[in-house]
């Protein structure tokens, strides 16, 4: 895999990220990083760092991260940013592999605590799922893995063209791409019935975007790439949006526009 996502990008996602994601799953692995005296956490698809910056606060004791990415300048800046956590001084260490996470063994997730990874699930391919799931599994260690997408939005106020571009979009994330096929919204439940074949159970919890005035800039981002995605794969669709995107545009800017988007955390192997 070896799919690129902007810094830019991934900074402003950061903070709805962080407001979505399940809380009640980190209670479900406090226990077993409480019982070591090191917890060693293996984070794939890094990106810039926000699931260590996130989770590492709400995790006990002295921890270490092995950053997975394979953008080395992304995980240069991840690593400074995890690493150099306010309020965490000494707590924390810090490693990077530069790595398709997809190709990982058992044998190098070797001695985890927890494998974690954010807004991953989706851009992977059915094998690709089972291949991080069965190095998981090997490990013998838990996975806590965040915001996938399910293809389901909510757009305030509502609009009739809303359900044609959805679908559009959702199709687009199922598209094949160099010979992959993308899971798009059907990844969660790939990844919960491919640990169910190790029989390891998994827990999901609901961890939308909830998108208001206060975060009209990453509601314009977001809106513009959903509507781009949605004529890419439909390109009869792009003179009938052209004037709803416009309107939809003006409400983010004057924060007028209510955005939710479904996502699904997931954690697996915790019992």
């Amino acid at each position: 895999m070896n799919v690129r996502v902007s810094a830019e990008w991934l900074a402003l996602r950061e903070a709805a990220d962080a407001a979505a994601r399940a809380e009640k799953l980190v209670e479900l692995v406090h226990r077993r990083v409480a019982a070591v005296p090191r917890a060693v956490i293996h984070d794939l698809g890094t990106g810039t760092g926000s699931m260590g910056r996130w989770l590492a606060p709400r995790l006990p004791g002295p921890q270490h991260w092995v950053l997975y990415d394979h953008d080395a300048d992304l995980l240069r800046h991840a690593a400074a940013g995890v690493a150099g956590m306010a309020g965490m001084p000494g707590r924390v260490t810090v490693e990077t592999r530069q790595r398709d996470i997809t190709r990982l063994t058992a044998g190098d997730l070797a001695g985890a605590t927890l494998v974690t990874a954010s807004a991953l699930l989706d851009m992977l391919t059915g094998d690709e799922v089972r291949r991080v799931v069965a190095a998981c599994a090997g490990a013998g260690c838990p996975a806590l893995l965040t915001i996938s997408v399910i293809g389901r939005v909510e757009l305030t106020p509502p609009d009739p063209l809303d359900a044609e571009i959805e679908a559009a979009f959702n199709t687009h994330q199922r598209r094949t791409v160099d010979g992959r096929r993308l899971l798009g919204p059907d990844a969660v439940d790939a990844t919960v019935a491919a640990f169910g074949r190790y029989g390891l159970g998994a827990v999901t919890r609901s961890s939308h975007w909830r998108l208001g005035p206060d975060q009209a800039g990453l509601a314009a981002e977001w809106f513009t790439g959903w509507v781009d995605a949605a004529c890419e794969q439909r390109p009869e669709l792009t003179d009938p949006v052209a004037g709803y995107a416009r309107r939809r545009l003006a409400d983010a800017a004057a924060g007028r526009l209510g955005v939710v988007v479904e996502h699904t955390d997931l954690l697996a192997g915790a019992e």
